[in-house]
């Protein structure tokens, strides 16, 4: 069972999972077993595309350094994401979206106008019908939307920051899925990890064609890889935290049995496009949820913490809402 502390930090004693200290090596971790590295978790993935052999082959390799408290390195808020590349401008944070069996509803009542189905109910439906594609064949793509590059990317414990101009700021809990491009350009994905694509819904609510707007927000990741297949049903727990209760918590369910699009058709459809497949980038791409507390007329406020778990995964993601400050940008004449 996961040992929970009072920050929700669930921690699974089962899989093997990479994780990323800050501005120090990778923690890799089997079962209960957590061992230092002294390479980077970008390092050791960029290695094992690089030479066609699996991480734990090249972790092996480096060799394991002494024990870690994983726990305790994410309380003391030194762990990173899982997985960072050292020029953030060569790491991108992407999605898809209505994807998950029950995803369009909460979308559809956003946007849903008087006659005929919404645009966002049309994409669902192409997702049912189309998005399951047998082996060797292409599915429908999906929604797809660009979330940033590596300065997005946020840790464990640091805040979700709410743009001044924003006029909503909600947890999206998702699972993500992490790849470093091979030097021959294909894609090589590490593994998986929680994620909280933090979302502005009331700006999507105001016009679908304000998403991409909407979408450009920070996106929190981790703490640990999942270094293997991703489960086909996750059943996690999603929650907001407000001074010493809880404002609210529902279940959210991940993996293909409870997905309308399959893992590789998702990855099929971000990685078609050879902007996406050069040499030694770094791809976070979330996979979508259909669960949101926006749906159920919550809205978050500052010094709320969004809690992510889910067996499998290791430690819990948990971060903090914050709002930035209001700052003009005037454009400068040269």
């Amino acid at each position: 069972m996961a040992r929970k502390g009072r920050s929700g930090q669930g921690r699974e004693g089962t899989g093997v999972h990479l994780s990323q200290i800050r501005n120090a090596g990778a923690v890799w971790r089997v079962g209960d077993d957590a061992r230092t590295l002294r390479a980077t978790a970008y390092e050791i993935g960029l290695q094992a595309a690089r030479e066609g052999r699996p991480l734990a082959a090249v972790v092996a390799a480096h060799g394991l350094g002494e024990a870690v408290d994983l726990a305790a390195l994410a309380a003391a808020g030194r762990l990173d994401v899982p997985v960072r590349h050292p020029d953030p401008a060569h790491m991108f944070l992407t999605g898809t979206g209505l994807t998950h069996t029950g995803s369009a509803f909460a979308r559809d009542a956003m946007h849903a106008g008087t006659e005929g189905l919404s645009d966002s109910m049309k994409m669902f439906r192409m997702g049912v019908e189309g998005g399951r594609p047998a082996p060797g064949e292409t599915g429908v793509q999906p929604e797809w939307f660009w979330k940033g590059t590596g300065i997005s990317a946020v840790a464990h414990g640091e805040p979700l920051v709410s743009p001044a101009f924003a006029l909503d700021g909600g947890e999206e809990p998702e699972i993500a899925g992490v790849y470093v491009i091979a030097p021959d350009g294909t894609p090589c994905r590490m593994g998986f990890c929680l994620a909280n694509e933090f979302s502005d819904h009331v700006t999507e609510r105001i016009n679908y064609l304000f998403l991409a707007h909407s979408k450009l927000r920070p996106a929190a990741f981790g703490p640990e890889l999942l270094c293997g297949p991703l489960p086909d049903r996750i059943e996690g727990t999603s929650r907001i935290r407000r001074g010493g209760g809880i404002l609210w918590e529902r279940p959210f369910l991940s993996g293909e049995a409870n997905m309308t699009h399959t893992i590789a058709n998702l990855e099929h459809h971000h990685f078609k496009y050879p902007i996406f497949r050069q040499p030694g980038d770094l791809h976070l791409h979330c996979f979508g949820t259909a669960t949101l507390s926006f749906a159920d007329g919550i809205r978050a406020e500052a010094g709320d913490v969004f809690e992510i778990e889910a067996p499998g995964f290791g430690l819990a993601l948990a971060n903090p809402l914050a709002t930035g400050d209001a700052a003009a940008h005037p454009v400068r004449m040269l």
